[in-house]
Parts: C-alpha cells; sequence; structure tokens
C-alpha cells in the first residue's frame, strides 16, 4: 500500500455536512424567527386597529 495521501477527497463530505447543517439547521430556525416576527407586527397592528375601532369604550380598559 501507498502511504501518501489523496488530496481532495474530502470535498463531496465536506459539501454534504454543510448542507446536512443547513437543511436540520439554519432552514427551520429561520423559518420560526420569521414567523415570530410576522406574528408580532400582525399583534401590534391588529391591536392598534381594534383600539382605534372601539376608542371610548369601557372594555377597552380591561384588555391589560
Amino acid at each position: 500500500m501507498s502511504e501518501h495521501a489523496v488530496v481532495g477527497e474530502d470535498g463531496p463530505v465536506l459539501g454534504a455536512a454543510i448542507l446536512v447543517v443547513v437543511i436540520v439547521v439554519v432552514i427551520p430556525v429561520g423559518l420560526m424567527m420569521s414567523g415570530a416576527v410576522v406574528a408580532a407586527l400582525l399583534g401590534w397592528s391588529l391591536k392598534n386597529t381594534v383600539e382605534g375601532d372601539h376608542e371610548g369604550s369601557e372594555l377597552i380598559d380591561l384588555n391589560v
């Protein structure tokens, strides 16, 4: 057997490992964070709209 190392043998393995990390970690975390941002913006917008539509109601004071 020869004892010299073959250069470039781990290229496909490294690419596959990076792809697995992106699919398993980056994409789900990105989706959850973007969903949280959308939910926060939607909640803020709807709260302001409802408070404006029902201004002067005594029930608004109960929403804390």
